[in-house]
């Protein structure tokens, strides 16, 4: 017989026909002579009644997690999952199972000591299937626009942003580092390809412990030669609007699973994408925090407590643009001696900086000046018996050819934080990489 999955069993044509599925128990209960039994697998769950005496005394000791094969006949009933029950003719049982660790509400602790248990929950996939199509979408919106997609590497030799955020690694004899970003090996593409894209994984060092930091994230990155910051906001707010508008379409079964939980509405969402965009500059960002009580004074970065305050003030995500030069990375164009021509994207109800971009800095005697008065010089590598500057290469890239250039990068488990309204971003992927423990499993 046909196997099928369980969300193809709610179907009317199913009604009075004989199905095959396999799944694990998410749901057990007996009630008199009768064992109900609510089966999962990895697209939905199904209400699963057994009254044979027989196979009554067979599932009885099948555990939470238990995993089964089911042949039965498809019922309507109101009471049950989706409207239908499988009544059972013949089950195969593959593993009974021990009793399940994790009943749900567990302390974060016992939460990281059983997370390749608890990320077997019915929320948990919604997020993660949620996720999946964001990242499905955002590609699909780049590659129509002609964007390339690119393949840098995670091993480095130099660092993208701070040099105190770097995690070291031992590479053969020498030292090398954990990527921060595929920023500085899109520039060198942009050359041959024009407009590249790559998603790869950055680690951050830093002693960071809020709710929406991790030292290990997916990061979704672009470059693209001859464009302005405008033009990099203006592709930016267009693929995510398309990536979320399309995931909303897409996910609906899933967002009302999360709903539960979080409170996530689809409407709320669709509503911030039908409408433009804000734009502010980092001064009035200033001014709008000291407006609110905030304790912050021009020229100080915008932490946690005030992109929160600041994204409360408005119904959209808000650009904001031109930062003080002196808090910003030395790759960053300088508008004029103080200020430098990038953005943070900032997300509504609290959930700040999804997104970082700059026009880049192309002239090279700019570059080597700011290369030096960040320090960077220092760094060395080993090319043969010669030792150069981390940072030749990247030099070079402005001596032979250079244009003007713009790209931005995009925390994937922050923006999935704020699509799906979660209190905490270590639930945004399977296993977090947090400080003090969190590297097991």
């Amino acid at each position: 017989m046909e196997l099928i999955e369980i969300k193809n069993i709610f179907e009317r044509e199913k009604v009075g026909k004989e199905v095959y599925f396999r799944g694990w128990v998410y749901r057990r209960r007996i009630i008199g002579n009768k064992i109900f039994l609510v089966v999962r697998d990895a697209n939905g769950i199904v209400q699963v009644v057994i009254k044979d005496p027989k196979l009554v005394e067979k599932i009885q000791p099948i555990q939470i997690e238990g995993s089964l094969a089911v042949k039965g006949i498809v019922h309507e009933d109101k009471r049950a999952p989706g409207g239908y029950e499988v009544e059972a003719k013949e089950i195969e049982v593959f593993d009974y199972g021990k009793p399940f660790p994790l009943r749900g509400r567990e302390e974060p602790d016992t939460i990281q000591k059983y997370r390749h248990l608890w990320i077997r929950s019915r929320w948990f996939s919604a997020t993660q299937k949620i996720k999946h199509s964001l990242l499905k979408n955002l590609r699909e919106w780049y590659v129509k626009d002609g964007w390339f997609e690119v393949f840098p590497p995670i091993l480095v030799g130099n660092a993208c942003e701070e040099t105190t955020t770097l995690f070291e690694v031992k590479y053969f004899d020498q030292k090398a580092y954990l990527s921060q970003s595929a920023q500085l090996y899109l520039e060198a593409l942009i050359f041959s390809l024009g407009k590249v894209f790559s998603l790869t994984p950055s680690f951050r060092a830093e002693k960071s412990r809020t709710r929406r930091h991790l030292h290990e994230y997916w990061h979704f990155e672009i470059e693209a030669a001859w464009y302005t910051m405008e033009d990099l906001m203006k592709v930016t707010e267009e693929s995510l609007k398309y990536a979320i508008g399309k995931t909303i379409e897409e996910r609906k079964d899933e967002f009302e699973i999360i709903k539960e939980k979080t409170g996530r509405n689809i409407e709320e969402l669709k509503a911030i994408i039908e409408k433009p965009w804000r734009v502010i500059t980092y001064k009035q960002a200033i001014d709008i925090l000291k407006s609110k009580g905030m304790n912050i004074d021009h020229g100080s970065d915008l932490g946690a407590d005030e992109e929160r305050v600041l994204t409360l003030q408005f119904d959209t995500p808000v650009f904001v643009i031109e930062y003080p030069r002196k808090l910003k990375a030395f790759y960053m164009f300088d508008k004029d001696e103080n200020v430098v021509k990038n953005f943070d994207l900032l997300a509504p109800e609290g959930y700040g900086e999804i997104v970082g971009g700059s026009e880049r800095e192309w002239r090279l005697d700019i570059l080597e000046k700011k290369i030096k008065e960040w320090n960077l010089d220092k760094l060395k590598v080993k090319i043969g018996d010669e030792e150069i500057s981390a940072y030749e290469w990247y030099l070079d890239l402005r001596r032979f050819g250079s244009v003007p250039h713009s790209g931005m990068g995009l925390g994937v488990e922050r923006l999935l934080m704020w699509v799906c309204k979660l209190e905490h971003i270590r639930d945004a992927l399977p296993f977090p990489r947090l400080r003090e423990g969190w590297l097991y499993p």
